[in-house]
């Protein structure tokens, strides 16, 4: 007798339920990208208790006539492709056939729709499993009612999260796809409340907002960047803005929502040297290309895929962020209100067009370090201190009358009484300023101004740790550490940054050992060694030698930079050259600037400030931290309450 046996339809839904259906979040993403898929143009999103107990979902789509709504649960049946040449062209969100009868079989469903040629449609199903079909007077599109999720998987119901837990996934879910399409009008309420809405007219930017806060969505820049097999825009958070992890970085193909690991590092390396260690830029990225070039049938979520273009991509991912950025001054200012109009202050208007190095000079007759100088000292680190700490919950210090003022603008923002449905788009353009950066393929490096960082003329040295400097502009605070640090990472970074053609010999050569097993790959990676100017030779079975390198290895770090490359040759069979002079450039750089609470002339003070003004990058140090911290003149103003 065989032992194999074809499962029967509802077991087989089961199991796949357990690929597609992982949780009320599932449910909703699946069931919101057929509404999207159907074209429509406004969607209603109902849940309670996180989605445990209901999940309705409603549109004013394409709807389904009566045999749609009966195949539709069956499995693998699908409207979106009719052979094998349209997996390689998907347009569409779903393709695959495998959500609704997945969800039917763990759950109670209920759908009505209607077409706009005959008469609505009711289909009840119950654990997949067709309960009754009749007609019904319903408008164009499908609402779909699942309830009891999971009741015949106990198993699965056990691991459920809390209703918090869940109900976060689900609108992290929605958040993603309101970005993807701010065409449709979406709205989602839980459990009679509404925690999200999106009114469709086209704006991404108010759709950031109501993610991301108001002040972080008015300062993303918005860019655009095109090559002959891609077109990429998408908005960037300045750097000051950062978060944590990179659940902030949202990617989009050709309107999917995807997790790529290769995306996300050419982001990151688009904002290389711009934040600092373990932080992670707000992005929203949309990727547009052939069909033909993405494969997104790799996992049955289809939130990964895979590109046939995948260094092509990267590069000009990475390379459209670094233009936009070396473009813009990134110089954070502290902010504790926003000024509704300038008022004329007690003090007269200055300027520096005709200031000299002498003059300057003759500026500084203090370096404030006396006593009398601790407490504005103390304030001034504080300010610094409070401004920076705490990026996630609290990206700058806002006074109560800004709260207030945000608090009323989202009121309006999202209010049902605007007579258009428009949200005010027009407002928040106007508040919000020109930020679009357009970048065709050619994406030359062009040497920065020279007025990237304006000129500053030095005040003084406060703890031996900040220059003191000021402009018209208002006051500055300067780390001579890190600004000491950029200029030296960009000078080691550019001697470094071709291997020499003269190898240094070694007095002593270097000798190493390895196990067997790294002696055979070692053998046949001599010819990559050579490439990079390492030139190994056999000095016993398991042991090598080698009597010269290139010139650029740092003094004292030839033995451990050596063992770094051969570990990540035997690991990968390559060496990251390039990542390798990197660390070691900024590694050089930290050592050999100038460290806190160490004075430095006036002299020095202004030729660090100059030299600074030419680097590529004069906004942070290699490592990410921020080099300069801009006071305007209003903001000290109002500390001192000169203006009201």
């Amino acid at each position: 007798m065989s032992k194999i046996k074809k499962l029967d339809e509802i077991l087989a839904n089961q199991i796949a339920a357990g690929e597609v259906v992982e949780r009320p979040a599932s449910v909703v993403k699946e069931l919101l990208e057929n509404s999207i898929d159907a074209k429509s143009t406004r969607i209603s999103i109902e849940i309670n208790d996180g989605g445990l107990s209901r999940i309705f979902i409603s549109d004013n789509g394409e709807g389904m006539s009566k045999e749609d709504s009966i195949l539709a649960f069956e499995r693998h049946a699908t409207s979106k492709i009719k052979n094998e040449n349209d997996l390689f062209r998907i347009r569409t969100l779903g393709f695959r056939g495998e959500a609704l009868p997945s969800i039917a079989s763990v759950s109670y469903v209920t759908v009505k729709t209607s077409t706009t040629d005959g008469p609505g449609i009711e289909t009840v199903l119950k654990g997949g499993i067709l309960q009754s079909q009749k007609e019904i007077a319903k408008s164009t599109g499908t609402s779909i009612d699942v309830s009891n999720l999971f009741f015949n998987t106990p198993a699965r119901l056990k691991y459920m999260r809390t209703v918090q837990t869940e109900l976060s996934n689900v609108t992290d879910v929605v958040y993603r796809l309101a970005l993807a399409n701010p065409s449709i009008a979406i709205d989602l309420k839980h459990n009679d409340k509404y925690m999200f809405r999106s009114n469709g007219n086209g704006d991404a930017r108010q759709i950031l907002a109501s993610l991301y806060g108001l002040q972080i969505a008015k300062n993303m820049v918005h860019f655009e960047a095109e090559s002959l097999d891609f077109q990429v825009d998408g908005y960037l958070s300045m750097p000051e803005y950062t978060r944590a992890s990179r659940n902030y970085l949202s990617i989009y193909v050709n309107g999917r929502y995807v997790k790529h690991y290769g995306v996300n590092k050419a982001i990151s390396e688009g904002y290389h040297t711009l934040l600092p260690i373990g932080r992670f830029p707000i992005v929203a990225l949309f990727i547009k290309m052939d069909p033909q070039l993405v494969d997104v049938n790799v996992h049955p979520t289809k939130q990964e895929v895979r590109f046939s273009k995948e260094e092509q991509l990267y590069t000009l991912i990475r390379e459209s962020i670094q233009k936009v950025f070396r473009s813009r001054s990134l110089i954070p200012e502290i902010t504790r209100s926003a000024p509704k109009e300038k008022v004329l202050s007690e003090q007269s208007t200055f300027t520096f067009e005709h200031t000299t190095k002498d003059d300057v000079e003759k500026s500084l007759p203090f370096s404030l370090q006396n006593d009398s100088m601790n407490h504005s000292t103390q304030q001034s680190e504080k300010i610094f201190e409070e401004s920076f700490s705490s990026p996630d919950t609290n990206d700058f210090i806002e006074s109560e009358s800004q709260a207030d003022y945000e608090s009323q603008y989202f009121q309006s923002f999202y209010s049902n009484e605007n007579d258009n449905g428009d949200l005010k788009s027009e407002e928040i353009q106007s508040k919000t300023e020109e930020t679009t950066v357009f970048i065709s393929n050619e994406l030359a490096k062009e040497e920065p101004p020279i007025d990237q960082l304006p000129p500053l003329y030095p005040i003084g040295q406060m703890h031996g740790t900040y220059i003191v400097a000021q402009n018209e502009n208002g006051l500055y605070l300067v780390d001579q550490h890190a600004a000491q640090e950029r200029i030296y990472y960009e000078y080691f970074k550019e001697k470094i940054g071709e291997i020499a053609a003269e190898l240094q010999t070694l007095l002593i050569p270097i000798t190493f050992d390895v196990s067997p097993e790294q002696a055979i790959l070692l053998d046949q990676y001599t010819d990559e060694l050579r490439e990079v100017g390492l030139f190994i030779e056999k000095f016993g079975s398991n042991s090598y030698v080698i009597r010269e390198h290139p010139n650029w290895f740092p003094e004292g770090q030839e033995e451990t930079l050596i063992d770094e490359m051969i570990q990540e040759l035997l690991k990968r069979g390559t060496i990251n050259i390039k990542k390798l002079r990197e660390e070691k450039a900024i590694m050089m750089s930290c050592k050999a600037s100038i460290k806190a609470n160490q004075f430095i002339t006036n002299d020095e003070i202004f030729r660090l400030l100059e030299t600074l003004r030419k680097s590529t990058n004069p906004f942070t140090c290699p490592h990410g931290r921020p080099i300069v911290i801009h006071f305007s003149s209003y903001e000290l103003e109002k500390m001192f309450k000169r203006v009201m």
